[in-house]
């Protein structure tokens, strides 16, 4: 028995035509709301709580709880605010645009391959971007965030199921072996690269977990 991906209601299993335009299956969408709001409620309390600090230098978020989860150490860093603006800022308008494409495939919205590349550069750019920030924390600032790690994984589980979406309906190049991965395993991808984060943070801080 195998775990099939979040189906499409335009799926064909040798992908759309150039020109044609597709939506979503429900599973589909609602990942998209699930996921874009997980990542907007993060955004929405580290932008709640960056004001806070901005106040009140000697004020202490909630999830700062120790010396390695400690989500005032990330807010005040200079990565934190990487384009000028504080980064939860930049989350508020990107997560209410996945909420609304999700949205709008519940009602029946179907989108051509121009729409869907782009929405899929726009992940693509969310996970490099957020690989970065990832990095930034483990090897630099060397704090964790928990509400950025809610967003980080809201952003890779959309990114590739976005991604296998395009595949699927052959939006993106692929041969016939990858369509049908990513048909019927498409939460393996998520799952390895989730599974690789949490080693790279177990291993950074291993005497702290262990003592």
């Amino acid at each position: 028995m195998t775990t099939t991906a979040p189906h499409d209601n335009a799926h064909t299993t040798g992908g759309s035509s150039p020109g044609s335009a597709v939506g979503g299956g429900r599973v589909f969408a609602w990942m998209l709301i699930l996921t874009g709001a997980a990542g907007l409620l993060a955004s929405w309390v580290i932008t709640l709580d960056k004001f806070k600090l901005l106040e009140d230098p000697d004020f202490t978020p909630g999830c700062s709880l120790n010396p390695v989860v400690s989500c005032g150490s990330v807010m005040e860093s200079e990565q934190a605010s990487a384009f000028g603006a504080p980064n939860p800022m930049i989350g508020l308008v990107a997560y209410g645009i996945v909420i609304a494409v999700g949205a709008s495939l519940l009602a029946g919205a179907r989108f051509p391959r121009w729409y869907w590349l782009t929405f899929n550069a726009g992940t693509l750019f969310g996970v490099a971007f957020c690989t970065w920030l990832m990095y930034q924390s483990l090897y630099d600032i060397a704090a964790l965030c928990l509400w950025c790690c809610l967003a980080w994984t809201a952003t890779i589980i959309m990114f590739w199921y976005v991604t296998a979406h395009n595949v699927r309906h052959g939006f993106l190049p692929a041969p016939a072996a990858v369509r049908s991965f990513a048909e019927e395993f498409t939460w393996v991808l998520p799952v390895l690269h989730l599974g690789v984060i949490s080693i790279l943070i177990l291993t950074r801080w291993w005497e702290f977990w262990t003592s």
